[in-house]
């Protein structure tokens, strides 16, 4: 299935975005003690040994079968203790230690010494902890997790409250759930690097910045290529810690297919950058790569690089039942992405969980497009609003560079803004997210609430669970429906549009539909949108929805809820062990049929069918 070129030691890195020779992975086993009573600060444990009598497997939450815990209770703080050897002849003038992300609020200590602190329970951090590392070989790391199960001004996404899962809520996930590395670096090291994408100029932007002793640095020799071919390879002098620069690809490469990036043509433009100092010598070297695509709403329609495009999302939770939140193997996120593409979905919507950047480079390599959701809280206030925009601005910056994004999603629901309709403060927090979102980024579309009660966005995304096809064609077959929908439909009770606010021919898409399970059997709970009896009358319901749909000629897409069975929330297509309820093949039928709103679909199809009967007609002769 995949090209042979992948290289599967960039699949496994936990930043294949941002990657550099020589990282050390720390997952694995570390010691490990709950802190029901939060004395461990006070007692000294950053110095001590002897409370870390128990094992956890890193990176999975101590819920988790897989973490060896597996003790689902009220443990709001946790700690953690690795070992790790530093050979001194492998000693580097510095060296970052980087989390992939620990839930909620993380404490660091290296050999006693605090090291730093970082609060946001989906988003990475580093430290530098080159200044506490001691003469011998001998490391210690030692972690701090604080998780309030009961606050609900935090943002936790689909992590139940409660004791028990129910409904749509499920276990907890506490403390680190994705990797953590070392990374030897220079003096002078690149920072961060963003790409921004011209695919009508062929070019792409470059914006780098220099961390460390910028001014050892001189230069940045930069490579691009593409499968393997070199394009670009040019020197940029340095003039401080920012380099600004735009690159022109090869004008030989005239095909926008032999290049751009998308769903049926995902290619990536590798790219490998070495900052060099005075004398010539590598001070660092991060190798990255980009998609050279543009997404855009115009007129009702969503276009990518300058042709419609109609969505077939699925949601997808991407919650396992032996890791919660953490995915279990590199093979398993990998096999996810796969499974989108096999039953015809041509993106997900990540559902209130910032994805592990793995996920999003097999979606990057497969073309998987991708809305990129926040977690959310369940209660408004100051430190509610302050929380979630330091974390989404983090989650933004980290994804900016994956061409798999195509659409920010800030908030679901209303989650953490309840009584958006009349206060004035939870409206203009919705705003002031989606005016965010669009300063960290101007090149994706942003929904600033999504399902209904619609105060800003560039898309309006519709949730309605209707589950008879003819009425899902009376609100969304086409633009008068569209208009009569806006003005009168009420999903789960709450208008589609916010005072103030009024339908300006967005792209509308129906962001969930669906939810369709087979009836529960005895001892399951799960209360579904609707069941059906069996995977038979399952797969005709999904038929006739998902057609009127397609049918539609005044949406932009749609996404179905959803891919896989989580805990009690047993409508997936796939069961929670991601075995298919329905065959396959039958499914990506369904899904494939062209989408009226987009004639071009329509065409393409057409033409298909006369190449395949051409083909038939030849080997019958």
């Amino acid at each position: 299935m995949l090209d042979a070129i992948v290289d599967q030691a960039v699949a496994e890195h936990p930043q294949a975005q941002f990657r550099r020779p020589g990282w050390t992975d720390l997952r694995g086993p570390w010691g490990f003690a709950f802190d029901d009573e939060d004395r461990g600060i006070q007692e000294g444990w950053p110095g001590r040994t002897d409370v870390f009598a128990r094992e956890i497997l890193v990176p999975f939450p101590p819920e988790s079968q897989a973490s060896g815990i597996q003790e689902r209770g009220y443990h709001p703080v946790v700690w953690y203790r690795r070992v790790f050897e530093l050979p001194t002849a492998e000693r580097t003038p510095r060296l970052h230690l980087t989390f992939g992300a620990v839930d909620y609020e993380a404490q660091v200590w290296i050999n006693g010494h605090f090291a730093g602190r970082h609060e946001g329970g989906h988003t990475p951090f580093t430290l530098d902890i080159t200044a506490w590392l001691s003469p011998g070989t001998e490391q210690v790391i030692v972690v701090r997790a604080h998780d309030d199960p009961l606050d609900l001004t935090q943002p936790r996404g689909k992590q139940y409250w409660e004791l028990e899962p129910a409904e749509i809520w499920y276990h907890r996930t506490t403390g680190i759930w994705q990797p953590v590395w070392l990374e030897p670096l220079g003096e002078a090291f690149v920072d961060s690097v963003r790409w921004t994408a011209d695919p009508d100029r062929f070019a792409v932007g470059m914006r780098l910045r220099v961390g460390g002793r910028a001014a050892k640095a001189t230069h940045l020799r930069l490579r691009l290529s593409l499968r393997r071919q070199p394009l670009v390879e040019d020197i940029y002098a340095l003039d401080g810690a920012l380099l600004d620069r735009e690159v022109v690809l090869p004008r030989r490469m005239h095909r926008v297919s032999a290049v751009c990036w998308a769903p049926h043509h995902p290619h990536l433009i590798d790219a490998s950058m070495e900052l060099l100092a005075a004398d010539g010598s590598v001070l660092d070297q991060v190798e990255s790569y980009f998609g050279l695509r543009r997404i855009e709403a115009v007129d009702g329609r969503l276009l990518l690089n300058g042709a419609p495009l109609f969505l077939r999302l699925v949601l997808s939770q991407n919650y396992w039942p032996q890791s919660h939140l953490a995915p279990p193997s590199d093979e398993a996120i990998q096999r996810e992405v796969e499974l989108v593409k096999e039953l015809g979905f041509n993106g997900v919507r990540i559902h209130q969980k910032v994805e592990d950047p793995r996920f999003l480079y097999w979606c990057d390599r497969l073309g998987v497009l991708v809305w990129g959701e926040a977690a959310n809280a369940f209660q408004f206030d100051e430190r509610a609003a302050e929380r979630l925009c330091r974390e989404w601005t983090e989650a933004v910056r980290r994804d900016f560079n994956h061409p798999c994004i195509i659409t920010w999603v800030p908030l679901n629901e209303s989650w953490g803004v309840p009584d958006l309709e009349h206060d004035p403060a939870q409206r203009a927090y919705v705003r002031a997210l989606y005016h965010l979102t669009k300063t960290l980024d101007t090149t994706r579309p942003v929904i600033g609430n999504d399902g209904w009660q619609n105060a800003v966005g560039d898309i309006f995304g519709v949730h309605d669970y209707a589950m008879d096809a003819v009425k899902l064609t009376e609100r969304y077959g086409s633009a008068e429906a569209l208009r009569r929908t806006f003005e009168a439909i009420r999903p789960a009770h709450n208008r589609l549009l916010v005072d103030g606010q009024t339908f300006e021919q967005q792209p509308v898409v129906v962001s969930e539909f669906g939810g369709l399970s087979i009836k529960p059997g005895a001892g399951e709970n799960w209360h579904g949108y609707a069941t059906t009896n069996d995977a038979q009358e399952l797969l005709v319901l999904y038929e006739a929805l998902v057609g009127a749909l397609l049918d539609s000629t005044g949406i932009a897409g749609f996404c179905y809820t959803q891919l896989t069975d989580t805990e009690q929330e047993t409508n997936g297509l796939l069961t929670a062990a991601r075995k298919p309820k329905l065959d396959i093949p039958t499914i990506r039928a369904i899904n494939s049929r062209p989408a009226k709103s987009v004639p071009s679909e329509i065409l393409d199809a057409i033409f298909q069918h006369e190449v395949e009967r051409r083909r038939k007609s030849r080997t019958e002769e």
